[in-house]
């Protein structure tokens, strides 16, 4: 019993931790909405790490909505996926703000994207995710850990606001990569 009620508090701890990252997120989407006028002009390469990191986020929601459909029994896939929803939000908000054509984006058409090696990453990641439940597993890991890296070079030169909305994005992919840690440890 005492193990269960251990358990039961790791994943309300979990659960409240995620809340607030998305709380943390929104607010920061919001006060980048606020301060539009004062916005800092970006390089075409800051712009195109936007875009980017715009695309990985729903790479990373469309892999899980995926695979969360082949593994059913498994919340894990359906729980980050709707944080990585509020992740597409906030990566969309900065490319809004600074002037980030989206216009080739459909957010709803799950499993397609602009970017071919997004696109390639997308396929290949569910090819593998198709394999067993530990394998899809493991691709969430590996998909969070990329995010975690990416989202820290991409904010390199970046202005403060994007510094702060990429690093709220880095804490949530954080808190994804323990979900699928613990996950991958029950599966094994």
């Amino acid at each position: 019993m005492k193990n269960n009620t251990n358990s039961r508090r790791n994943f309300l701890s979990k659960m409240l931790i995620t809340g607030m990252s998305g709380v943390a997120l929104l607010s920061s989407t919001a006060e980048a909405k606020g301060k539009k006028d004062t916005a800092p002009v970006l390089t075409e390469e800051q712009k195109d790490m936007l875009f980017f990191i715009y695309q990985e986020e729903k790479v990373a929601r469309d892999v899980y909505i995926t695979l969360g459909k082949l593994y059913t029994d498994e919340n894990t896939f359906a729980s980050i996926q709707i944080s990585e929803q509020r992740h597409i939000d906030s990566a969309r908000g900065l490319c809004e703000k600074y002037g980030v054509s989206i216009d080739g984006v459909d957010e709803a058409s799950v499993g397609n994207f602009v970017l071919p090696v997004l696109q390639e990453l997308y396929d290949t990641c569910v090819a593998e995710g198709e394999t067993s439940l530990l394998d899809a597993l493991k691709v969430g890991e590996l998909i969070e850990i990329t995010d975690i890296d990416d989202l820290e070079h991409a904010s390199v030169g970046m202005p403060a606001d994007v510094v702060t909305v990429f690093e709220n994005l880095k804490e949530g992919s954080l808190s994804h990569l323990d979900a699928f840690t613990a996950a991958i440890a029950r599966e094994q």
